[in-house]
């Protein structure tokens, strides 16, 4: 029997009771739990076989509740949040001292933001807590955007998909975190770079970090298909490399035609990099499950979401 279901009303009573329930955003699908229950957050951190030095993101239903979770918001935070909340960027704040060491791994600053979803923000409304919800599926595999996603990968481990069809972004959010006020990008999302300098001016990068992460989506290898997948500039010199084998590729505009291939995903045909976002995971899903022997990934243009879906298929490769 299927564990998807649009049953709001089963959902809180699950996550009432110190269960998961996996929760549809506009970025991804979020395995969710009660921040406060220690076993529920046990429990994604054991579901998704996650490291606890890698912290969680809260999820709120409005500005409003963001007071009970950090204890300080620089300026420029202020400012990004007023420009893009409800939506797809996380902000890395001090945290209030009532929030559990076992989200944040032990820092003193909490993941948080406030997802543009009309379920789920119905939601988080209805609860009277907020939820920590990574994405839902196992540690370093690609992240799910259908509840089939999930399903597929928690069936037997969860009791409830609250299906919000597919996310309309496709990859996770955006993570600002702020040294000494100023903001640092942890993790590059579906919120373009060029977006947020628009509303506080130039912004650093810091998006890699393999001990105690400030945030997630900092580790090397991530996001990763159980096919060998290889990135590259040239897609058809790799797939030489690879004659007489069962080739998949994901490009971003072009169809290669070529008849080594067994089968071509084209991320947009009108080059359009939102669309291309969007379907990113999906298509990853997809190839990862038709039986190849490699994936060959185009690297996309290195501006706008570009760098984003970039950063992704680079976690998710074996070259670049």
């Amino acid at each position: 029997m299927s564990i998807i279901s649009k049953d709001i009303k089963k959902a809180i009573s699950l996550l009432s009771a110190d269960k998961l329930v996996a929760i549809p955003t506009e970025t991804v699908y979020g395995l969710a739990g009660n921040i406060y229950s220690k076993k529920a957050i046990n429990l994604i951190f054991e579901t998704k076989k996650r490291p606890f030095f890698n912290p969680l993101i809260v999820h709120i239903p409005s500005p409003d509740a963001l007071k009970n979770i950090v204890s300080y918001v620089p300026e420029k935070a202020k400012l990004l949040a007023d420009a893009f909340w409800p939506g797809s960027m996380t902000l890395v704040l001090k945290k209030q001292s009532t929030i559990p060491d076992l989200i944040t791994a032990g820092k003193d600053t909490v993941a948080v933001r406030i997802p543009n979803h009309p379920v789920t923000l119905e939601l988080l409304k209805q609860l009277p807590f907020p939820l920590a919800a990574p994405s839902a599926n196992p540690f370093g595999s690609i992240s799910p955007t259908k509840p089939e996603h999930v399903e597929r990968y928690f069936k037997n481990n969860i009791e409830q998909v609250l299906d919000g069809g597919a996310c309309t972004n496709g990859i996770e959010s955006t993570i600002v975190g702020f040294e000494n006020n100023e903001p640092i990008i942890y993790r590059l999302g579906a919120l373009a770079l060029e977006d947020i300098e628009a509303v506080v001016g130039k912004v650093t990068i810091k998006n890699k970090k393999e001990v105690s992460p400030d945030a997630p989506g900092m580790l090397e290898r991530h996001y990763a298909p159980l096919t060998k997948t290889f990135l590259t500039d040239d897609v058809s010199e790799e797939i030489k490399k690879h004659r007489g084998k069962r080739i998949g590729i994901l490009t971003f505009k072009k169809d290669l035609k070529n008849d080594s291939v067994t089968t071509q995903i084209i991320l947009s045909k009108k080059g359009n990099l939102q669309e291309a976002a969007s379907k990113l995971y999906e298509s990853m899903h997809d190839l990862d499950h038709q039986n190849l022997d490699v994936i060959i990934a185009e690297k996309f243009p290195g501006f706008g979401l570009g760098k984003s879906i970039n950063d992704r298929l680079k976690r998710a490769t074996y070259s670049s």
